[in-house]
């Protein structure tokens, strides 16, 4: 697994260099002694692997900026991806002391070697448009959400697209307001922000991650039992859980259907959280981090990956028969 003493870790995301993969991740010191203060104590590590099961750390690569800034409060969860010349970019959230860290911004770094990473500018590449994205409203929800960036390319031209956690404007219920924010680059440097690309079932959906498999598409997030609306309660076979699901459908851009419930992967309390699907020369397999222990105490580690089976109309199961080898693994 992916662990390190003296430091809980939790969401994470991976990029691949040739036949070694790079696991960025959220970490935060656990002499803090109470896990909920590491979202405001947070710093990026970094380590390597060929297997998806023994890494090499290198240590810290990233954190909040110093002074005054619009990200000086906390730098959570985002993606890397390489560009045509070869320069690495990160894309993450950031939330600034100013303003307590209620209100995230997206921000944007790049690297030549994947560890050094330097703002482009100040850092800061997407704000809100409130014509489409909920703005901070504390009578209503506790922060801002434009968080968790994924980007990848644009299968359908030579550009980039990115998702993102959010929430929309004008919706009563507080968990029917979730979000998959949308938005459009062509260089990586200027984004357009569009509508969401989903909209609805859950008061927030955490760490998107978006890929292609078998002629589907699927938008991978984490979501707590708390925060599924009352409709989404209401047609669920079971009752709400803690963990990873998944969006699915026949384009990038949407529509998007949820997927049939239960939860690919949750419980309550949850075994594990902010699940990525990583896809196997052998088959998919799902990574996430180990949330909570059989004493119900906060894990913070990431597991090895967890083999999944996929059913004639497309749909993700957990596959109990062992883990898949990950000596060939790509991630989308």
């Amino acid at each position: 697994m992916l662990a390190l003493d003296g430091k809980w870790i939790w969401d994470f995301w991976l990029a691949r260099d040739a036949d070694t993969w790079h696991a960025y991740f959220l970490q935060a010191d656990r002499r803090l002694g109470d896990p909920e203060l590491r979202h405001w104590n947070v710093s990026y590590g970094h380590a390597t692997s060929t297997d998806l099961k023994s890494w090499v750390h290198l240590g810290t690569c990233f954190r909040p900026s110093d002074g005054p800034a619009w990200d000086d409060k906390a730098t959570w969860t985002g993606s890397v991806v390489r560009d045509d010349d070869g320069l690495w970019h990160l894309f993450y959230t950031g939330s600034s002391k100013a303003e307590n860290g209620l209100k995230q911004r997206i921000g944007h770094a790049t690297s030549t070697d994947m560890h050094d990473w330097r703002r482009v500018g100040d850092g800061l590449v997407l704000d809100v448009d409130t014509r489409w994205y909920e703005d901070y409203t504390p009578d209503h929800w506790h922060d801002r959400a434009m968080r968790d960036p994924w980007v990848m390319r644009d299968p359908d031209s030579d550009g980039w697209l990115m998702y993102f956690t959010a929430r929309v404007p004008g919706v009563d219920e507080p968990n029917a307001g979730g979000a998959i924010g949308f938005a459009r680059s062509s260089d990586l440097d200027s984004w357009t922000l569009e509508p969401p690309a989903f909209v609805g079932g859950f008061g927030q959906l955490e760490v998107p991650q978006v890929f292609a498999h078998q002629g589907k598409w699927y938008c991978v997030f984490s979501t707590a039992a708390e925060h599924w609306s009352k409709a989404t309660v209401a047609a669920a076979p079971s009752a709400p859980e803690t963990g990873t699901h998944y969006l699915i459908a026949d384009h990038p851009a949407g529509p998007w259907q949820l997927a049939p419930l239960p939860f690919l992967d949750g419980g309550n309390p949850p075994r594990r959280y902010a699940g990525k699907i990583v896809l196997l020369d052998t088959g998919p397999a799902l990574m996430a981090f180990d949330h909570t222990g059989p004493d119900g105490r906060f894990v913070g580690v990431v597991g090895d990956p967890v083999p999944l089976k996929v059913d004639g109309g497309g749909l993700f199961a957990i596959d109990a028969s062992g883990l898949h080898p990950a000596s060939t693994a790509t991630v989308r």
